[in-house]
């Protein structure tokens, strides 16, 4: 867990905001940072890979996450769990995308993955 006990890191915050992206897009992929970051020390701790974690790993992590602590209910961390689930999705399209697996991915990546999306779709709409 990060010492500062933040949702996401400065440097993290402004890789998002720097992007052309939408805010819905930005919150996407806010929470794809937040994901990556978590899965990541999640496997680490279990000595699996992010594949092969089970959402229960995941939800109790979440649960136990110090960043989410400060007056967030526990109906909240359900809800921000089934979030960060659903995020290894797109991280595996992210990770497709680039050749490599989850585990090697960087927030530049997905930040450049998040925006590659979001031009394809208003090019698709034009």
């Amino acid at each position: 867990m990060q010492p500062d006990s933040e949702f996401l890191t400065p440097e993290e915050c402004l890789e998002v905001d720097k992007a052309l992206l939408t805010s819905r897009d930005k919150f996407s992929a806010r929470v794809a940072i937040y994901s990556l970051r978590s899965l990541k020390q999640i496997a680490q701790a279990s000595g699996k890979t992010i594949a092969n974690l089970d959402s229960t790993q995941i939800e109790d992590w979440i649960y136990q996450d110090e960043s989410l602590q400060g007056g967030i209910d526990n109906e909240f961390k359900k809800f921000f769990s089934k979030l960060v689930i659903a995020s290894i999705n797109p991280l595996n399209q992210v990770a497709a995308a680039n050749g490599s697996p989850i585990e090697e991915l960087n927030i530049q990546q997905v930040v450049a993955w998040f925006e590659a999306k979001a031009k394809s779709e208003m090019q698709s709409k034009n």
